[in-house]
């Protein structure tokens, strides 16, 4: 799907467009996000029934997903997360599909917690991002997580683990399902694909123990239960510009002056571009290109041609296109910069609650001796 066509269908899945056309589409697309529906939830009821096992790992499982289309901001969670957890002296790894890697499938070590051992073009751009730039953090990749989980049980040994974009593989058992919910639109339009954001039907969310609300503005009131569930609130904030080709990170104050072109290849570039503008930085032209792009010669030139028609003198894009542009020609390189992203979760007290526990029961579970591997039926 070219970047054309793919912002005009995300617009339309969020419910942006609403002119006849866009009706008309929707009308078309309607049966086949009905049989899709259909057939996600006959998955889940398999797996509630027992005829289709989950496996378990025998460790303490956290799953950070979404039930739409990308842009809940996964990544920054999970290294919120992964953080929190570190700082308690806890060895953890992510397990993540490994999506857009020329590895994608097989099962391979990432990072062991004390060096990044694939690039970004082998395991992908999210893994390597969360290997390069969360301390001790080991990472593995590998479209089947349990035999991803066993390799990092047999080799690096963490206390836990963590599910990536994990709320549809329900084959691993998690022992917390935490869901992301974008605040704006949590479920698009409301509609299954390809006619909607939504991965498997909106009541599917009731399945998570709690919901994070993602991107709320500061302030913002405390959002509804979805299915009684408890729920967070978190607010994602551009921090600071980070030369690509490293040094010393600065404000944004500084670009007031410059004539930046902001690129990026992620789900919603759009709330980027905007994060940047309420940060002061002069925007002269942004590009908007498919998530999980790849920068070959052709996108580099696009973004070269960029520059010289709307007299940009900078660069800015995201720290997860950034680890992708390892070949950018130096004259870019020296011009781009990393916006870095930070993240604060206004009321965190019931996502520390169900950490603790679930914590709290694997370490009981081990001191009794039980600690092995086993499968389940159970669907959280």
């Amino acid at each position: 799907m070219n970047s054309t066509l793919h912002t005009y269908w995300r617009k339309l899945a969020r419910g942006s467009r609403n002119g006849l056309p866009d009706q008309l589409l929707l009308a078309i697309l309607t049966p086949f996000a009905a049989m899709y529906s259909l057939a996600q939830a006959l998955r889940s009821q398999l797996y509630r029934s027992g005829a289709l096992q989950t496996r378990k790992l025998p460790r303490p499982v956290i799953s950070i997903g979404n039930i739409t289309v990308g842009g809940t901001g996964k990544t920054p969670v999970t290294a919120f997360i992964a953080r929190r957890l570190l700082s308690q002296g806890l060895r953890v790894a992510v397990l993540s599909r490994g999506y857009g890697g020329t590895l994608e499938g097989q099962s391979a070590i990432v990072s062991d917690g004390q060096q990044t051992l694939l690039e970004a073009w082998q395991c992908g751009d999210e893994p390597y991002l969360l290997a390069s730039t969360v301390a001790g953090l080991m990472v593995v990749i590998g479209s089947d997580r349990h035999a991803a989980g066993m390799l990092a049980l047999e080799k690096l040994s963490p206390d836990v683990f963590l599910l990536d974009d994990g709320f549809q593989h329900i084959r691993l058992h998690r022992d917390l399902d935490i869901l992301l919910l974008d605040h704006s639109r949590p479920f698009g339009n409301g509609r299954t694909l390809p006619a909607g954001l939504l991965r498997e039907p909106r009541r599917a969310a009731e399945r998570a123990d709690i919901h994070i609300h993602t991107r709320c503005p500061k302030g913002a009131p405390a959002v509804p239960a979805i299915g009684g569930k408890p729920s967070c609130r978190a607010r994602h904030t551009l921090r600071d510009a980070l030369p690509l080709k490293g040094g010393t990170p600065f404000p944004f104050g500084i670009l007031r002056d410059r004539k930046a072109l902001a690129f990026a290849g992620i789900a919603e570039p759009q709330n980027f571009f905007e994060g940047l503008h309420s940060q002061g930085v002069n925007l002269v032209s942004t590009v908007a290109f498919p998530d999980h792009v790849s920068y070959d010669g052709s996108r580099i030139a696009e973004l070269a041609g960029a520059m010289e028609a709307s007299g940009a003198d900078t660069l800015v894009t995201t720290e997860k296109d950034g680890v992708k542009l390892k070949q950018m020609p130096e004259n870019l390189a020296a011009r781009t910069l990393l916006a870095r992203l930070d993240l604060a979760i206004d009321d965190p007290a019931p996502l520390e609650t169900m950490l603790a526990r679930v914590l709290g029961e694997h370490h009981s579970t081990s001191s009794d001796g039980n600690d092995k591997e086993s499968c389940g039926t159970g669907l959280r």
